[in-house]
């Protein structure tokens, strides 16, 4: 009987999705599930929530217990076969509020704030020494189990964990899996989804479709780039960054546009206003979707408490697969964070990047991929650049190495001074407090 324990569990509606696929397939379906989170109240919602499934779906087979605190984190994790990781540390509130409201005194905007730009630097420092805890634990305690990381920044944290820690570690994430789909349906041509072929490889959040084919072999790209050229002249969408990446560059990326919008120094400009409605950019795109996101959870749970009806169907998250292949030795591909080691050609050895990787009963095993086009590369490092800064500083401490990681922020740099940066991470280390009271 296999041990599922879920780190940030108060994380509900994703933790319903990820348990209830678990409790979808035959080989997981009998597992002990540990939900371990530090908020009590949003913890025994997700233990209600996830028996209710457990009756509906599975007979109650499986067998949930809580763990409530860092107290008891230890005793979360004994034994775990498996760990998946969603925590958010800070939380909106105070957190995220302060990544934007602060940098957005000094004039840097931002959309989302939770990969790369000084959000994400600041998200993943404090991040990293909690989930650095995560694995000394499970080094104790478990250290057979594998690790899933489903938390941001992915690059910077899944590539700490994996270069300073010797727990079994893969970064997963949403956008690969609907990649090819959100493209070929956003441009008309839904009639070659089944069957196609593709390949994709280069960092979280920014990795390439490199290659698409139909089911008959016959290369897509060409009335992909005729298509994405012509919407964007001629349409406004919510897609137009990507799709601009595809007319300046010839590749569609992974992750959404409004995410994409920040990790360049190229379409958020304070001298540049007007490209704001010209590439439909969505500034403060995050905390919106925050208070949309809790408003909209409250609704949903105060219904399924009221009347303890709650199904589920698997989805498409990776996390089950993994686990369900590396239990029967099915074969599955996935597409993975992990370190490079060669896998990219013409990116950093100690890079996290995001490449196909096959599992099976003998673990997982990332792709060889080779060289990305030369212009890929080169977007894809300035991103890279500012992921291994923040690793230093979160293995140093220092504050010096964040100023650096800030430094090397392609739109942090292109908007602020030197002087500015260091002032703009000196008030933020200070407005988090406690959780970024190791740096000195």
């Amino acid at each position: 009987m296999p041990k599922i324990t879920f780190m940030g569990a108060g994380s509900t509606v994703f933790a319903r999705n990820v348990i209830g696929d678990c409790m979808c397939t035959p080989s997981l379906r009998d597992s002990e599930i540990a939900l371990y989170d530090i908020d009590g109240k949003r913890l025994e919602e997700s233990r209600v929530i996830l028996e209710a499934v457990n009756k509906n779906i599975n007979d109650s087979r499986a067998r949930i217990k809580t763990y409530l605190g860092e107290e008891n984190r230890k005793e979360a994790l004994r034994g775990a076969d498996f760990v998946v990781n969603a925590i958010q540390v800070g939380g909106y509130e105070p957190c995220t509020v302060t990544d934007f409201e602060i940098p957005k005194k000094y004039g840097l905007r931002q959309t989302i704030g939770d990969t790369l730009g000084i959000g994400g630097i600041m998200r993943g420092l404090r991040t990293i020494p909690v989930m650095e805890a995560f694995a000394r634990d499970m080094e104790e305690v478990c250290p057979g189990a594998f690790f899933l990381n489903y938390t941001n920044p992915m690059a910077i944290l899944t590539g700490y964990l994996q270069r300073y820690t010797r727990i079994k570690t893969v970064g997963l994430c949403h956008s690969v899996q609907i990649c090819s789909q959100t493209l070929l349906k956003g441009l008309g041509m839904e009639e070659k989804l089944e069957g196609r072929r593709e390949l994709i490889a280069g960092i979280n959040h920014m990795a390439w479709l490199l290659e698409i084919t139909d089911k008959e072999g016959n290369d897509l790209y060409p009335e992909i780039r005729r298509r994405a050229a012509h919407k964007n002249d001629t349409e406004k969408h919510d897609d137009m960054v990507r799709y601009e990446y595809i007319r300046r560059l010839g590749y569609y990326c992974t992750e959404s546009s409004e995410h994409n919008a920040e990790y360049n120094p190229l379409f958020i400009k304070a001298d540049h206003p007007e490209l704001i409605e010209r590439y439909q950019i969505p500034l403060d795109e995050y905390p919106r979707r925050c208070v949309n996101q809790i408003a909209g959870w409250e609704a949903e749970r105060d219904g399924i408490l009221k009347n303890g009806e709650a199904t589920h169907e698997r989805s498409k998250e990776y996390a089950s697969y993994i686990m369900d292949a590396l239990l029967t030795g099915t074969p599955y591909k996935i597409g993975g964070n992990v370190i490079n080691h060669g896998l990219i050609e013409n990116l950093p050895e100690e890079a996290c990047v995001e490449v196909p990787c096959l599992i099976d009963g003998n673990g997982i095993h990332p792709c060889y991929v080779g060289r990305l086009p030369v212009q890929l590369a080169g977007f894809n490092m300035t991103n890279i650049n500012v992921q291994l800064m923040t690793i230093e500083a979160a293995r140093t401490r220092k504050k010096e190495d964040i100023y650096r990681a800030a430094m090397l922020d392609p739109h942090t740099a292109g908007e602020l001074s030197m002087d500015e940066i260091v002032a703009m991470c000196d008030e933020l280390i200070e407005a988090h407090g406690e959780y970024m009271e190791m740096y000195h």
